[in-house]
Parts: structure tokens; sequence; C-alpha cells
């Protein structure tokens, strides 16, 4: 390969760029989207912020170091960073081919947490203790890998040229390809989990071009199957008080309602520019339960105010932007559907862990991506980064 427009980034040519080709000219550096790359990066730099205000005086938490929860959460985002880094050098197409392996490692994993390894944190039990005080949460990955299987299997033909759009024993394959895992989630259960995937379902649906008779079917069936898990007992207690509070705020005010409504004692009290970083008083008091993971979006809107609830949306917004512009350049029906599936997964869960701390949708304890503490959240959401990159940077220079 010879000169600077020959420069082929591995995943993409015969040939695999080594790291210090990684920022030549008119390569990968100039393909990358800086602007969702930048938001990421500030949102996580934010996220530092409210964390270490959120835990630096709970010393039952942070084992009398101030600094605990901040470090790692900082860790976090340098791991997650390395990872963003290792998914671009691949190339989403190379990931394409080892979906059998990562879709089999993520449903050796979800299986694992309902073995004795599994460990139950904050009434879910959806994780897998590691050493060293370390924790992961399986269901994270499975997002990821939900999204590749699907593209991978609903794209094959079309982008092969065999059919202009999936046919419905394609369909049929990618449907069953998700259900696996998310029935495995469902039993642990981890509902917040469920519902994500569900709408990454209808997100990947949707891009493929697939028929809409399969999406308002799956909005049927998914209607249908939520009643039955209430009526089968399927969820945990503690998940039908959350439903019933979210239903009725004033049903237990002291007790099941208490986490709504504290963080919309929080989030009102902090006005149009807040009461100033750690200086907020519900935070400061710890009248907010977790608030450095499900409820970190009520230390912004308490201390920072409108103004910094606001550019947090923001920020999310222009990521969110950048991805569904991705998604509809890329010359590939894999690379659009991977896209869109990112989107619809950042879109709902954003939404569903602010309207958490609003009281306009039910507490399920998902995290607030790039924002909330928590390694596998971190971890996943840079991995989604990193394959956004790739989509773009195989697109031609012209584009």
């Amino acid at each position: 390969m010879t000169g600077a427009n020959s420069f082929q980034v591995s995943g993409y040519g015969p040939e695999r760029a080594g790291w210090t080709r990684l920022f030549a000219r008119d390569s990968l550096a100039r393909r990358l989207d800086w602007t969702i790359l930048l938001a990421a990066i500030v949102l996580s730099l934010i996220g530092s912020l409210l964390v270490f205000s959120a835990t630096r005086n709970r010393t039952e938490l942070n084992q009398g170091d101030q600094y605990y929860f901040l470090v790692r959460h900082l860790l976090n985002t340098g791991i997650g960073f390395a990872l963003m880094i290792g998914t671009v050098w691949l190339g989403h197409r190379t990931l394409r081919t080892a979906v059998p392996i990562l879709y089999g490692v993520s449903v050796f994993l979800i299986l694992l947490v309902l073995t004795p390894l599994g460990s139950t944190i904050n009434g879910a039990h959806s994780w897998i203790k590691l050493p060293g005080g370390f924790s992961l949460q399986p269901s994270e990955f499975v997002k990821v890998t939900i999204i590749l299987g699907m593209a991978m299997l609903l794209a094959a033909r079309v982008d092969a040229g065999d059919k202009q759009y999936p046919d419905h024993r394609t369909v049929v394959q990618a449907l069953g390809l998700a259900a696996v895992p998310m029935l495995i989630v469902l039993l642990m259960p981890d509902l917040g989990s469920v519902m994500v995937m569900v709408v990454i379902v209808l997100g990947v649906l949707l891009a493929s071009g697939a028929s809409n008779r399969w999406v308002f079917g799956l909005i049927g069936t998914g209607t249908m199957g939520a009643i039955a898990v209430w009526q089968l007992g399927v969820l945990d207690d503690y998940q039908i008080a959350r439903f019933a509070a979210f239903a009725n705020p004033e049903l237990d005010p002291a007790g099941v309602g208490y986490n709504t409504n504290q963080a919309r004692i929080a989030i009102g009290s902090g006005g149009l520019t807040g009461a100033g970083l750690f200086h907020g008083s519900q935070t400061t008091g710890q009248f907010v339960p977790e608030q450095q993971t499900d409820f970190v979006f009520t230390v912004a809107g308490e201390e920072l105010g409108f103004v910094g609830g606001g550019l947090i949306i923001l920020l999310l917004g222009v990521i969110l932007w950048r991805a569904c512009r991705i998604a509809r350049e890329t010359t590939e029906l894999y690379g659009t559907i991977v896209a869109a599936g990112i989107v619809a997964w950042f879109a709902f869960q954003s939404f569903e862990n602010i309207g958490m701390t609003l009281g306009i949708m039910p507490v399920t304890g998902l995290p607030l991506p790039f924002v909330s503490y928590g390694g596998s959240s971190m971890f996943a959401v840079w991995v989604a980064v990193g394959l956004l990159q790739s989509i773009r940077v195989q697109r031609p220079m012209s584009a």
C-alpha cells in the first residue's frame, strides 16, 4: 500500500493496519465522528463529578475513602474508552464474523447468574461476583450481542444482493436469537433490561426493512406477555410494588414510593442553576438512595439545576442525532441495523432513567448511559460507541 489514501482500517481490507498508522492523515482520525466521541467523554466526566458528589460523604459505601467511587468511575471510563478503541481497530465487519462466539459467551454468562455464582444487588439478582470486590452484570453485554446477532441474520442476504428486504424466515430466526437471552434475563428477574431489549428488537426490525406486520405483531405479543408475566407471578414483590407506586404516587410515600418522592424533591429544589456542585441538601443529607447509580440525574438536577440537567440531555441528544446520521449514511444494511439498534438502546434507557427520577416512568434500576456509576454499563456503552465509529470509518472519504 502506498500513498495517504491507500490506508485501510483493520477489518475493512485484506491487510490489518498497525497501531502506528491508526492516526495517519486521511485515515481513522479523519473518519471518526468526533462529535459523538467528545459528547461521550464530556458526559462521562460530568458523571464522575456527580458520582463523587453523591458518594464522598457516604462512609457506609465508600469504605472511609471519599474518592473511592470517583477513582473507580474514572477507571471504568478509561477501560471503556480502551474497549472503544479496540472495537474500532477490529472493525464491525470483523466482529460480524465473531457473532456466534460473542452470543454464546453472553448467554453462558447470564446463565451463570442463575447459579450459586449469581449475586443479588439492590433486589436484582443480575450480577456475578468477581474477586477484588468487583461485580459483572452480563445483561449489559447481552444488549450488544442482540444487536450484532440480529443485524447479522437480517442483513446477510440483503447485503449479498439476494434479497431486497429480510424474508419472514429470517425475521423468525432473528427473533428467536433475541428471545433466548431475553427469557433468561426475565427469569432473574431483570425487567428493566428486558424492556430495553424489547425496544432494541423493535428498532432493529424497523431499520431492517422487515414487514410492519412483524413490528405490530411484536408489540401485541409483548403486551400480552407483560400481562402474563404479571398474572403468573414471575415478578418479585418489590417490582410489583414499584409499578403500583408509579400508578399511584401517594400509595406508600414512606416506603416503596420513597425513592421517587425524594428524587423529585431533589430535582425540584435545584431551580434554574442549582445549589452548586457539592452543595445540594438532599445529596449531602443522603436522602436519595442509590444516587450514584440509578438516581444520578437527581444530583445534576439539585446541584446544577435545569441548566446542568438540560446539558446532560442535550449531550445525549447529540449522540443520538449523530448515531442516526451514521445509520442513514452507511452503505450496508448491517451497519444501518447496528447503528439503529444502538439508537433505540440509548434513547429508551436514557428516557427511562431520567423519567423515573421525574416520576413519569416506573423505577426499574436502569443506569443513565455514560453518567451512572457501574463498570458493566460503562463498558457496554463505550463498545457501542466503538461500533458507531467503526460503521462511520468504513464509508468512502467523499461521504
